[in-house]
């Protein structure tokens, strides 16, 4: 974690993906401080690896932070989906445990036996939270990037992030409907967050160049 905040604080312009695996990273160092016999890392650390793998993958020029709308709404609609992109990885690590927990239950293992995970119920709580954190942020952050592009059309209606992000939001709402309207819970509603977060990646690299020049 200090290794990566002195790399930030000199890397310039500093991606996204870089952002989000610093985040993950004080979010696994608070889960191994407070429940310390729990096995967070084996889930977060793989996701902080893969985002910090996919920025170096697709350079900080490709992923930066920075907006050509370089006003002050322009400034809030990046921090409000920075904030729901937090909130989905969040999401996707609690899916993930969520799917191994109800594993080891329907295979009986042992107590004491295996990886230590919270409850089920506590699990889907982090879950719920998450989306319910992500889905107001992410949804004002799309207003605003939509009145952007109609008050400066920089980028075309066509354009792979802005069609990832338009799935990206159908999905959450998908998951709020099955959440509150149907009171679905548990696998499908992890399954989605899921997707959720790999429809994320696809807006953070869509449309972007590869390392070396390649498209």
């Amino acid at each position: 974690l200090a290794t990566q905040s002195v790399y930030l604080a000199f890397q310039r312009p500093v991606g996204w993906m870089l952002i989000l695996a610093w985040v993950l990273a004080i979010f696994y160092l608070y889960g191994a401080l407070h429940y310390q016999r729990l096995a967070w890392g084996v889930f977060v650390l793989p996701v902080i690896l893969g985002l910090l793998g996919l920025s170096l993958l697709f350079g900080p020029e490709a992923d930066q932070l920075s907006l050509p709308d370089a006003s002050f709404w322009g400034e809030v609609h990046a921090a409000l989906l920075l904030l729901a992109a937090v909130g989905v990885c969040v999401g996707l690590c609690a899916s993930l445990m969520y799917l191994f927990r109800a594993w080891q239950l329907r295979a009986k293992t042992l107590p004491g036996r295996g990886l230590r995970l919270p409850s089920l119920e506590r699990l889907e709580q982090m879950n719920r939270r998450a989306i319910d954190w992500s889905f107001p942020l992410l949804t004002a952050g799309v207003v605003i990037g939509l009145f952007l592009m109609i008050q400066h059309p920089l980028t075309a209606w066509t354009d792979p992030r802005v069609l990832s992000t338009a799935v990206l939001w159908l999905t959450f709402l998908l998951m709020v409907v099955l959440r509150y309207g149907w009171r679905l819970r548990g696998r499908l509603v992890a399954l989605l967050t899921i997707v959720a977060f790999l429809l994320l990646v696809c807006c953070l690299v869509l449309g972007h160049s590869l390392r070396g020049g390649a498209t």
